[in-house]
């Protein structure tokens, strides 16, 4: 899961369907860990008994926002980001900025699978989801069903 550390209301509720959708499927959410959409979609994940992991930038866990099981503490700003891809099965980026835009490039360079909801899509080539459920859906189809 990626996006901005600052998002409106309805990006927020947005994420926060995603990760509910996630933690309901059983997965782990992996993201940046801070607030926004990142907080967001953790919030949601752990609202249906998921478990959440935040690759932070800092080198300080109490960075983490407050849903964040498992808080992963980088100390290597958005070098990061990364990490976050690499760990990552497949990613859905909500909304976002620049930081989003430089993950989904990321993906997208090795071979990571991208939905994006209301987000980028650079080349075109990303599947645009209309919906938090979709989105979930679609990923894990391109993972083949995981």
């Amino acid at each position: 899961m990626i996006g901005a550390g600052s998002c409106s209301p309805e990006i927020y509720e947005l994420a926060r369907e995603v990760g509910r959708e996630i933690g309901r499927r059983g997965h782990v959410l992996v993201c940046g860990g801070l607030g926004g959409v990142m907080e967001a979609a953790c919030r949601g994940a752990k609202e249906v008994g998921g478990l959440t992991v935040g690759i932070l930038p800092s080198g300080r866990v109490q960075d983490a926002n407050p849903w964040v099981d498992i808080a992963i503490a980088t100390g290597m700003g958005e070098a990061r980001n990364v990490i976050i891809v690499h760990t990552s099965e497949g990613l859905i980026a909500v909304s976002g900025g620049w930081g989003t835009l430089s993950e989904i490039a990321i993906a997208l360079k090795v071979g990571k699978p991208v939905v994006s909801l209301r987000s980028f899509s650079p080349d075109g080539s990303l599947i645009e989801a209309k919906e938090p459920q979709e989105a979930v859906r679609v990923l894990l189809e391109l993972l083949g069903g995981r």
